[in-house]
């Protein structure tokens, strides 16, 4: 059954990029196999779906309509082409604002709230977006890892090991993971200058734009500062960040009716939200669980764990580049809970503290995904926004921007953890 489970599994990610058009219906089937053939019980679907994500996803794409409505991500545009001498560093300045704001906030909730604002700046200059969408999606996983709140992998490593928001940054007299996933992101500024070294057309901010509601701006605000509040808050239930991200905009919803009371607001609104995306994500949860209940994950843990045997610096890069490979293929989420507890008993046994395998692993499992555009729920968003704009992305097309950010900045956090942290 486990041969089984990886030859489906296998076969599903070789059709998804054969048949990019058909991805969903590809994934929809892979689920299906894995539940007709019982490698997935079917009582275990609800709990294989990550209900947070779609709920963030489906709650902020809502929001994020009236944004873009509001004519809001035409003056944040303006105002970066005023600051950006060309096309290339608008792309750069814009891959770094989504860093940077991915550092507190939900990879997937930072592309729905940058990417508008993307997608206008390219629309001004009248450009390819995907590039530049494609650069903000990476770099907002690239910098996920920084923070106690900035990924679901970096809360899972903050409730196992017992670590606050400020450790993250500063742990026993040296600098944490965040140092690490910084560097990292200074590093891909240079990569970013080589990829888009042709883009130098001179750009120039139009004619200044009119917002015409300021409520969406405010309450997308308002969901960034409501979820790092809650990241404080014990023992919350796993769908608390969706039901934020799903309550302002129901908010936004009642607020527009009330003030126009014109239901074609609302009809937009909902019409907003990808429907195609929504439901990749579902089976690709289901798939991933499935994977794991046949043990294919265990499996590549132990093995990845015996190579390394009792040389540390030889476990630490199987587990860092272990993790970059598995993670592009791969819901890093079960993987980084499985590998937890190993390198906790690992490093037991060898008499050492297992931070510097800890932070390995959150590096290589939250970058890897920057591999492919399936990699994370991130870069599906990413790819699904640029679709419902008329854009296709192929693998290619993705891996071109990915590959070289993430090996980047991968190479650079692996060097940097491996000199501070090393015993």
């Amino acid at each position: 059954m486990k041969i089984f489970a990886l030859s489906v599994f296998v076969l599903m990610y070789v059709l998804m990029i054969a048949f990019q058009s058909k991805r969903v219906l590809v994934v929809a089937a892979a689920a299906v196999i894995y539940l007709v053939s019982g490698i997935l019980p079917l009582s275990e679907v609800p709990g294989a779906i990550n209900w947070n994500v779609l709920l963030m996803i489906c709650g902020t794409m809502l929001l994020v309509d009236y944004f873009v409505e509001s004519k809001m991500p035409n003056s944040i545009a303006n105002g970066l082409l005023d600051f950006s001498p060309n096309v290339m560093w608008v792309t750069i300045l814009m891959s770094l604002f989504s860093g940077a704001v991915s550092a507190f906030v939900d990879n997937v909730a930072t592309v729905l709230m940058v990417a508008p604002v993307g997608l206008a700046v390219c629309k001004s200059l009248k450009i390819n977006p995907v590039p530049m969408i494609l650069s903000i999606a990476v770099s907002s996983n690239l910098q996920g890892a920084a923070t106690l709140v900035g990924d679901t992998t970096s809360i899972m490593l903050g409730a196992y090991a017992g670590m606050d928001f400020l450790e993250f940054i500063w742990m026993e007299g040296k600098p944490g993971i965040f140092f690490a996933v910084e560097l990292g992101a200074l590093a891909t500024v240079p990569i970013m200058m080589i990829l888009f070294r042709k883009e130098k057309e001179p750009v120039e901010a139009g004619d200044p734009v009119k917002v015409k509601d300021y409520v969406p701006g405010i309450l997308l605000v308002m969901i960034v500062v409501t979820l790092i509040g809650a990241s404080f808050i014990p023992d919350k239930p796993s769908v608390t960040n969706g039901l934020i991200c799903m309550a302002y905009a129901l908010l936004m919803v009642v607020l527009d009716f009330l003030r126009t009371r014109d239901t074609d607001h609302v009809r937009h609104a909902l019409k907003a939200v990808d429907v195609e995306t929504l439901l990749l994500l579902t089976g690709l949860f289901i798939v991933i669980q499935g994977i794991t209940e046949a043990g294919v994950i265990d499996d590549f843990s132990r093995l990845l764990v015996q190579v390394g045997g009792g040389n540390l610096f030889l476990l630490y890069t199987l587990i860092v580049w272990g993790s970059v490979l598995i993670s592009a293929f791969v819901d890093n989420i079960p993987y980084v809970a499985t590998m937890l507890p190993v390198l906790s008993g690992v490093t037991a046994m060898m008499g050492i503290e297992p931070y510097l395998l800890f932070f390995g692993l959150l590096t290589g499992a939250t970058l890897g995904g920057n591999l492919t555009p399936i990699g994370t729920s991130a870069n599906i968003t990413a790819v699904g926004l640029l679709k419902k704009n008329g854009y296709e992305v192929s693998f290619g097309d993705f891996m071109k921007i990915g590959v070289p950010f993430t090996l980047t900045a991968v190479m650079v956090g692996y060097l940097f953890l491996w000199l501070v942290w090393r015993p």
